[in-house]
């Protein structure tokens, strides 16, 4: 029987545990617990650390902690720059035409024949009055003679019918012939009058064709090849079908044909109505003009026609211009640029296009202070003259610009700039 003390727990009356019935956990001790903790700690206080300091890396203020070494290592992008140029000017508008000779003439027979001669080198210079071909004389001769022939009886008919008359006009004054007799030799005289007239009218014609049967130029200028060659039959006459033998063009002075856009010719008329221009139809306007590939405005000739009426199909008139051609360097057909007085005499702004930068719709330029601080300014430019750019509005002339070093400024920035310097090209093309 088991003792039971008050205040105390009945002791378990089963059988004692064995070694299998033992916990398999063993049971922490005083030091193991203690090197888990120090190692939470640990790892605790490095993530305390880096994210820290990665946060206060991100969220500092800009150049906070790093400005020394930043304005040490970036100083101020070098720039060139320059004040605009201010240039007493007159704009020029500018065209493409084709040259065209001032006498092109198409050699053609004006009567018919075998051909006999041909005088001319294909492509050589000819002048006034050379002879070029020679068709076959010899039937024109011969029907010159036989209207001298039928002359010389015609003049011994009239001849015979004086006499008559004078001797019917005797013979009336005493009465020994009738006044019929006197009117009829009247008539005789006068019909072999009248054939005489007609006979030397066939001379003349006759002696016509024969001096048709040689061809000579015109006009001075450059003769194109034969058309047809010797012992050929040439078709003559006044008609469509005659034969065309081959053609001459004038070179010196020679004419540049162009076509101008009613827009421009719109403000020629105004400007010419305000008394600014000189009217396009006044003759003595001075033009300039070059060929295809020069740079340089090598001609200088004037405008000398304007057509009288616009292009419904086109929208443009049609005007011409007159160079002279001393070398004969020009030939017709080829192409040319001209340019015309577009404005007066006006004070501009000039620039180089270097200075220019696109701002999606405007274009504006770079403008440096004497802090050299850059401060961007927009501008409206307009054609060029002499290879600058001409600056409408926007700026006065006085500003120092950038024309070089434009992608390292930045507006509100700093920069160093050095002194540089730009000006025209005289006599080049826009």
């Amino acid at each position: 029987m088991n003792d039971h003390h008050p205040g105390q727990s009945p002791l378990p009356t089963g059988p004692a545990p064995t070694a299998e019935a033992a916990p398999t956990d063993p049971v922490p001790t005083h030091s193991s617990g203690g090197g888990r903790w120090r190692w939470l700690l640990t790892c605790a206080v490095i993530a305390v650390v880096v994210f820290g300091g990665g946060y206060w890396y991100f969220q500092r203020p800009p150049g906070a902690g790093t400005a020394p070494a930043a304005a040490a290592a970036m100083p101020a992008p070098q720039v060139t720059v320059a004040k605009p140029l201010k240039q007493q000017i007159m704009e020029w508008d500018e065209f493409t035409g084709q040259f065209q000779a001032v006498e092109s003439v198409e050699i053609r027979a004006r009567v018919s024949g075998y051909l006999d001669k041909i005088g001319f080198q294909d492509g050589q210079l000819v002048k006034e009055g050379d002879l070029l071909f020679v068709i076959d004389p010899r039937p024109f001769q011969i029907t010159l003679k036989s209207a001298q022939s039928a002359l010389t009886s015609a003049n011994a008919r009239l001849a015979l019918s004086k006499q008559e008359l004078e001797r019917a006009q005797t013979l009336r004054k005493s009465d020994f012939t009738s006044q019929s007799t006197l009117d009829q030799r009247q008539q005789e005289m006068l019909s072999a009058a009248a054939d005489a007239q007609v006979a030397q009218s066939a001379i003349n014609a006759a002696q016509l064709n024969l001096d048709f049967t040689q061809i000579t130029a015109p006009v001075s200028g450059r003769i194109s090849e034969h058309e047809v060659s010797i012992g050929n039959l040439v078709m003559g006459g006044d008609n469509s079908s005659t034969t065309l033998l081959t053609t001459i063009v004038s070179l010196d002075p020679i004419r540049l044909v162009f076509d101008m856009p009613e827009s421009a010719f719109l403000a020629y008329q105004r400007r010419t109505a305000e008394g600014k221009l000189l009217s396009t139809r006044a003759s003595g306007v001075e033009v300039q003009g070059h060929l295809m590939d020069e740079k340089d405005w090598s001609l200088k000739g004037t405008l000398d026609f304007v057509d009288n009426q616009v292009n419904r199909s086109s929208g443009t008139i049609r005007a011409r211009a007159l160079f002279p051609n001393p070398g004969l360097l020009i030939t017709p057909g080829q192409f040319g640029r001209v340019r015309i007085p577009g404005s007066e005499a006006y004070q501009a702004i000039l620039i180089p296009d270097s200075a220019i930068v696109s701002d999606q719709s405007q274009k504006i330029v770079m403008t440096v202070a004497a802090d050299g601080t850059v401060t961007p300014k927009p501008i409206r430019p307009g054609p060029t003259y002499q290879g600058l750019r001409i600056v409408r509005s926007g700026l006065t002339g006085d500003e120092t610009i950038i024309i070089d070093g434009l992608l390292r400024a930045r507006a509100g920035g700093k920069v160093a700039a050095q002194p540089g310097t730009f000006a025209l090209k005289p006599d080049v093309e826009n």
